[in-house]
């Protein structure tokens, strides 16, 4: 059995980055997480958890530019309500129905560790609830775990308090990522939403205007997708207030967001515009603080400064070549 992650928690309020962000977020709000069912079986994802039968109308998809989670394999739904539509009136800040749902499911190995649920009850931007569910052994069923776990299942996951959430997720007026315009525009496998879906099937408010393409080669496309996915929750030059603990708000001018309105070039991006010859030197991995952060794992700095452990090497590599060949 995994370690309260309360523990680890108290550890960390005595600790500082050395970017000089705390390493503590609010303790979960029990009276927001007891809303939630205590049983993932219950949350709606499933019409039969035993045989992994879906419920209706949840459906998978799959964001172009994931997430690192240390090598975790990853699966994600969302439910919206019946009739509903996402006000998409800004393609890059989509503000969700009431009663929202999107599931992300975290396998090591082949085992099931957790599925984190957050759900919208309510119409304002931060009326999400977070929380995540820690599968039993025999994979019958996952149990609501609002103080998170260490060493979950004894597969080295650890899984997030729901206080932690915000760290991330509330670096977006949404408060969804991965779920976006910039996310979703690829065609999906079979049987996976895409933007041209939602769109299709009168989900969305606004269609963007053209066609949500990312500029540049493979490598810069890959390059500028990964801080998307990775950095811009924090990073971001929209990041919205928060009245609690900093829990990794930065303090920076950096942006690593890609947004439909600025896709005609590379150079139009807020990564060329605000890091590129800052935390990021052209010509010259070595000398680019980001690459120096996102090559170091430790309690003290590392990039991102949450849910990691381990460095991502084949992105790594990938943001090398692209620094290699700036101009």
């Amino acid at each position: 059995m995994g370690a309260p992650r309360w523990l680890a928690y108290l550890v960390s309020v005595v600790a500082t980055t050395g970017c000089g962000r705390y390493w503590v977020c609010d303790l979960p709000d029990p009276d927001r997480t007891s809303e939630l069912p205590q049983r993932l079986a219950e949350t709606g994802l499933y019409a039969d958890i035993a045989t992994g039968e879906l419920a209706a109308d949840v459906v998978a998809y799959t964001p172009q530019f994931p997430l690192w989670s240390d090598g975790a394999d990853k699966r994600r739904w969302i439910w919206l309500p019946p009739g509903a539509q996402i006000d998409t009136d800004d393609q890059d800040e989509w503000r969700f129905p009431d009663g929202t749902k999107l599931w992300k499911e975290f396998s090591v190995a082949g085992i099931a560790i957790e599925t984190r649920l957050i759900e919208k009850r309510g119409p304002a931007d931060d009326d999400w609830i977070p929380l995540s569910y820690v599968w039993n052994a025999d994979g019958s069923d996952a149990i609501a775990a609002p103080l998170g776990e260490i060493d979950a299942r004894g597969t080295g996951h650890d899984v997030p308090a729901a206080g932690e959430c915000i760290a991330c997720h509330g670096g977006r007026r949404s408060f969804v990522l991965g779920f976006s315009a910039i996310q979703l525009a690829p065609p999906a496998s079979s049987g996976e939403l895409d933007l041209a879906g939602l769109v299709a099937q009168g989900r969305v408010t606004h269609a963007p205007a053209g066609p949500v393409v990312i500029p540049g080669d493979s490598t810069v496309v890959s390059a500028l997708g990964y801080l998307h996915a990775n950095c811009s929750h924090c990073h971001n030059a929209t990041r919205p207030a928060r009245d609690g603990a900093r829990c990794f708000d930065p303090r920076n001018d950096l942006d690593f967001s890609l947004t439909v309105g600025a896709l005609g070039s590379p150079a139009e991006t807020a990564t060329y515009r605000t890091v590129v010859g800052k935390a990021i030197v052209a010509g010259d991995p070595d000398a680019s603080k980001v690459l120096e952060l996102m090559g170091r794992r430790g309690f003290l700095r590392q990039m991102p400064p949450l849910a990691t452990t381990q460095v991502d090497e084949a992105a790594l590599a990938t943001l090398s070549r692209w620094v290699e060949a700036l101009p």
